[in-house]
């Protein structure tokens, strides 16, 4: 395949490469450690209520003679599973293909690729817990869904309270950053729908040509150091990390860059439920370009770092049944980062640092503990290009996403959920022929964990 039609498809792959290795983190092994129902912690699982949040935040522990493992019952097993069994379908727009298949020489056309089937999801290994009071855990192994490969999503370890303050707590490894809508709880699965553009958009240069894509996403687990702390009734919170570049790859792929992600947020009790606002800013170096031996580029040998940033502010809102969060963002990516151009040389003709607004609003109807229906509305806004010349609404998105979430049963030796979900992505002037492109998804199936 030519390079303009791998550019040309990027967009297409991008949202089943985020969902294949997105994980989920909902822990049965809680609830019966503790004896509790599932919905003691989760709205509809893996979504967090506020006790579930200010467990979390606690260093998964209630305070009480159950926190330690010495106490436990040897029969106790802190381990859980989750994996969904499902169909889907996809349907990807403007797809370039060769007018003569199997000859890369002919003339590139663009079609509608459909396809649909019985499929797998991979299987996310989770434990968590107390290592001894005050000193908390979470390991999360996963195994891709054709069992190619094991990957360590997460695996952290947690100083608690320190001093005796609930302000004060370290947290040491592959981690979570602490988002406004957390992707490892998140409540869509399909390929369109289950991530968040807010995270992880990439601009475009040109029609069927994407911008630099190799960042530290703000969605995607980190490794690093976190330091973060509460108030008493968790409404006063903050987060602030420091973590390798190279979005949670281990071995210093990117060498010597750092990034920073800081999050402040203040809760309010009202007789709707609980509201809350905050804002947060992820800032961060990457290389331009690596040193080379022979011409083949040296591992950890990144030079040439430049900047980027992504500033948000957001609200949460509860009435009753019904909650909404709309979340803001500005972002900003050096014009060397944007261009791939080693800094220190001459850029494109025309080259700008790209910026765009983001704006995300997620709603959920809880009907029951056994029911929720799920909304959500992305809308990505470019302010500058990445080049002179270029359409000035080029990458422009629009995402949607509904859905519905049906637990037959909630206890807590298993969890199962019916799922059932249509997302779709609209980008504005996307493929190589300049056309807009429509990627969508629409998936059921059996979601559990034990």
């Amino acid at each position: 395949m030519t390079s303009r039609k791998r550019l040309g498809v990027a967009l297409l792959m991008f949202a089943s490469l985020l969902a294949v290795s997105k994980p989920a983190a909902a822990i049965p092994a809680f609830a019966r450690k503790y004896g509790l129902p599932c919905s003691a912690c989760h709205e509809a699982w893996p979504k967090l209520n506020t006790f579930g949040q200010t467990f979390k935040d606690n260093g998964y522990q209630l305070n009480n003679d159950r926190d330690a493992p010495i106490f436990q019952q040897p029969s106790y097993w802190p381990i859980a599973m989750r994996i969904t069994p499902n169909w889907h379908f996809e349907s990807a727009g403007k797809t370039p293909i060769d007018s003569v298949p199997g000859d890369p020489t002919s003339p590139t056309v663009e079609q509608t690729i459909n396809s649909h089937g019985f499929d797998l999801s991979g299987v996310d290994i989770l434990t968590a817990g107390t290592l001894a009071k005050n000193i908390s855990f979470l390991l999360v192994p996963s195994i891709d869904s054709v069992a190619e490969s094991i990957g360590v999503e997460s695996a952290n370890v947690r100083l608690d309270n320190l001093w005796g303050s609930p302000y004060l707590n370290l947290k040491f490894g592959k981690m979570e950053l602490d988002n406004v809508l957390s992707e490892k709880r998140i409540l869509t699965l399909s390929n369109a729908g289950g991530f968040y553009q807010l995270y992880h958009y990439v601009p475009f240069a040109a029609a069927g040509t994407v911008t630099d894509i190799n960042f530290t996403s703000q969605g995607d687990n980190q490794i690093g150091i976190e330091l973060s702390g509460h108030s008493l009734d968790d409404h006063t919170r903050y987060a602030a990390t420091l973590m390798s570049s190279g979005d949670g790859t281990p071995g210093l792929p990117t060498g010597r860059t750092y990034s920073g992600y800081l999050h402040l947020s203040q809760g309010f009790t009202t007789p709707w439920g609980l509201q809350r606002v905050g804002a947060y800013s992820f800032v961060g170096l990457e290389p331009t370009y690596f040193l080379t031996s022979g011409g083949v580029p040296v591992a950890g040998a990144g030079r040439g770092n430049r900047s980027f940033y992504r500033i948000g502010a957001y609200g949460s809102l509860y009435l009753g049944k019904f909650d909404l969060t709309g979340v803001y963002q500005r972002s900003l990516d050096n014009v060397f980062l944007a261009t791939a151009t080693p800094a220190g040389t001459t850029l494109p003709t025309g080259a700008h640092s790209p910026s765009w607004n983001t704006g995300t609003f997620e709603a959920h109807y809880t009907y029951s503990p056994q029911l929720i229906i799920i909304g959500r509305y992305e809308l990505v806004r470019m302010s500058q290009q990445t080049f002179d010349g270029v359409p000035s609404d080029l990458g422009n998105l629009d995402s949607f996403t509904i859905g519905y979430r049906y637990y037959p049963f909630m206890h807590s030796r298993a969890g199962l959920a019916w799922h059932q979900e249509f997302a779709s992505i609209l980008s504005k002037g996307t493929s190589p022929a300049g056309q807009d492109q429509r990627v969508s998804s629409y998936f059921m199936g059996f979601d559990f964990a034990f």
